[in-house]
């Protein structure tokens, strides 16, 4: 495998996406444990409430694809898409204030962890239920089509979406139609608590996306350099009117929710996991581009305050109004909501 060709520059800024990315979700952790880090602190007190996805140890994926994306372009995601949000260039403070239940997130508190999104930056949500996000993303790639904007739509979802219908349905549309929607498999190699290769049969998710006419590329999820260099060339072209198929093979460090301690796996396949860990191989790659570490610790440091911030904000935050739960519900058809 070639080794991706990649600036100091660009990699810095790579990183420090990833960074925020864990300083995030390191926080949202934290707060879903009542404010103690130690597995099994009393959920009473979680000021994070409902499940929580982290996608700790997968951010590569996030930075490396969204920083071939422009202000226009759309994404859909998951129920681990914190992620995402940040990378496509979310406010952390109103992400967290949404984790939060407040008044001020990004959807005022509606949409918690599982159903956060900012439109404002082309994120059109992420979602709880597996795959979903996949017939979101067509639809949205068909009215691009329809009005003859060069857009494109980047639609994250999980190893395990590729088992279940939208999965054929939402990559047949597009290839049909030749919409511009570029389908990142996020590939952890888990399903909940099991492992995907006992659920998943062939050759996998690239070799699906092939057998139905979608291009498809297989990169190193941990690397966000090969990352990177994969999405700007499938971006472009699926701006040149086709989809096309990222997959990407990482792992995910946390159990499925942020109270799951995954016992269900062996601690040898963990430690080796973290020997890859996204934030360390960026870090090694700019170590041999000349980059010390006291730029990276003091990106890191940047990144903790920045999030460090949002949680104060978010525990400040007032609540919403009893009415809020009446709005939104209902389109009038005259573009208001009620």
């Amino acid at each position: 495998m070639s080794v991706p060709s990649v600036s100091a520059t660009r990699l810095l800024a790579l990183y420090r996406t990833m960074s925020r990315i864990r300083a995030f979700e390191n926080a949202a952790e934290e707060a879903s444990r009542g404010g103690v880090a130690a597995f099994g602190a009393a959920l009473g007190t979680a000021r994070v409430r409902g499940p929580l996805h982290l996608s700790t140890g997968q951010e590569a994926v996030a930075a490396g694809v969204c920083a071939n994306l422009e202000p226009t372009d759309l994404l859909t995601s998951t129920h681990r898409g914190h992620g995402h949000t940040i990378a496509k260039g979310a406010d952390t403070t109103a992400m967290m204030c949404e984790l939060f239940g407040r008044a001020a997130g990004a959807n005022r508190g509606k949409g918690g962890s599982m159903h956060i999104a900012d439109f404002s930056v082309g994120m059109l949500g992420a979602n709880g239920v597996v795959a979903a996000g996949i017939p979101i993303a067509v639809g949205a790639a068909q009215a691009i089509r329809a009005r003859g904007e060069r857009a494109i739509v980047a639609c994250f979802f999980g190893d395990g979406a590729v088992n279940r219908g939208p999965f054929l349905e939402g990559l047949n549309w597009a290839a049909i139609y030749r919409l511009p929607v570029l389908f990142v498999c996020e590939d952890n190699r888990y399903s909940a608590t099991t492992p995907t290769s006992a659920m998943t049969a062939g050759a996998g998710a690239a070799a699906r996306a092939e057998a139905i006419g979608v291009p498809a590329r297989t990169v190193d999820g941990n690397d966000v350099a090969a990352v990177d260099e994969a999405a700007r060339a499938l971006v472009e072209a699926t701006r040149a009117g086709a989809p096309a198929f990222l997959h990407c093979i990482t792992y995910r460090v946390k159990g499925h929710v942020s109270v799951d301690a995954a016992a269900y796996r062996d601690r040898s396949e963990l430690a080796r996991a973290l020997e890859q860990d996204p934030l360390r191989v960026a870090a090694q790659r700019l170590a041999a581009l000349g980059v010390d570490g006291t730029a990276l610790a003091r990106i890191d440091r940047e990144a903790e305050a920045e999030i460090a911030a949002a949680v104060a904000a978010a525990d400040a935050a007032a609540q919403p109004e009893p009415a809020e739960a009446y709005r939104d519900v209902q389109d009038v058809g005259d573009g208001r909501w009620y």
